[in-house]
């Protein structure tokens, strides 16, 4: 398949540019197959059975955007990618000119040493003090490029999960988003269980594909971690007849990750895996996502998941009924194709 097959027209208007009121008023669009049901997130757990397993992401969004000068006096805006260690990070640096090493980044009163390059990222060093400490006193949440507003205080609250616990990503898993803890109660008391990944998201999750032929594209790494009681639940699941139901591609990515062998077993690192059609599932019966962006490695994860024409054909119908896109958007319940 062609970049070309994954493009789609969106008007502007239906990209979400707010979270709704409350986290569980968003809509929910049911696929099963060539079958579309338009639903609200509410009625999650009616499509759910006794016995299923949802599986989330833990990870945590930082406060990784910080605005500063370099030492010309120019602004400078960071976006840290990856912390490194306390003092250390790589980051995406934009400024009218790109900084040479050596080199030195202001951000408040603290300074950064700008230690070289890593193809697109940078390499910085905190002289002094700590990165969480800086982003604490400086750094705003890294809403994504499609939502063209400043940050607001309600989006440290709303751009973070209910359940997010291991600090350390740039982009929310916006599946996630719309569990608050009433619906956690309401699943549990169905007998719904639920278990944690971590895989911590990068900004490249939202990088065009740019290639054409598919097989030219390098997908962006990302680190993750599965540990033994997953694997254990999903064992157990599988045994009692229950379903696999991955809330978000990120927690896709993790479980099939660690299935790459055809077994689930606990892995930690990197992941660099590019799902697309023409893969297949290991780990995940059921998936919950949000509406992603044209041309994305993430349209091409839930169409090899559902199938490209049942997933551009739900697109179609969430255009038409005026659903609400991206990461402060609606949700999908996608059925897996056969």
């Amino acid at each position: 398949m062609q970049l070309s097959d994954f493009d789609y027209p969106l008007p502007e208007e239906l990209i979400a540019q707010h979270p709704p009121e409350e986290r569980s008023a968003s809509r929910l669009l049911h696929v099963a197959g060539t079958h579309l049901s338009d639903r609200q997130f509410t009625d999650l757990p009616e499509l759910l059975r006794a016995g299923d397993l949802l599986v989330f992401n833990n990870t945590r969004v930082i406060a990784a955007r910080l605005f500063g000068r370099k030492e010309s006096g120019g602004k400078v805006e960071v976006l840290i990618e990856r912390i490194l260690g306390p003092k250390q990070v790589l980051a995406h640096v934009r400024a009218s000119k790109s900084p040479r090493a050596g080199s030195y980044l202001t951000i408040g009163d603290q300074e950064l040493e700008v230690i070289g390059r890593r193809e697109s990222l940078f390499e910085l060093r905190l002289l002094e003090g700590d990165i969480y400490a800086l982003m604490d006193a400086h750094g705003h949440m890294p809403l994504p490029p499609y939502i063209q507003r400043e940050d607001a205080a309600f989006d440290q609250e709303r751009y973070q999960t209910v359940y997010a616990r291991n600090a350390g990503a740039v982009a929310a898993p916006t599946a996630g988003l719309h569990f608050d803890q009433a619906m956690l109660d309401q699943l549990r008391a169905k007998d719904i269980e639920t278990a944690e990944v971590t895989l911590h998201v990068g900004a490249g999750t939202f990088q065009p594909v740019r290639s054409e032929n598919l097989n030219e594209h390098i997908m962006h790494s990302e680190w993750l971690q599965v540990g033994q009681r997953v694997c254990d639940q999903v064992e157990a699941t599988r045994h009692r007849g229950g379903r696999v139901v991955a809330v978000g591609t990120t927690s896709v990515r993790s479980l099939e990750t660690a299935a790459a062998s055809g077994t689930l077993r606990p892995y930690e690192g990197e992941t660099q895996l590019f799902i697309r059609p023409g893969y297949e599932f290991q780990a995940v019966d059921l998936l919950l996502t949000n509406f992603h962006l044209p041309k994305s490695t993430l349209l091409m994860l839930v169409s090899a998941f559902a199938g490209c024409e049942e997933i551009m054909a739900a697109y179609r119908h969430a255009v038409e009924q005026r659903y609400r896109f991206f990461s402060y958007g609606d949700a999908m319940l996608l059925e897996r194709g056969v």
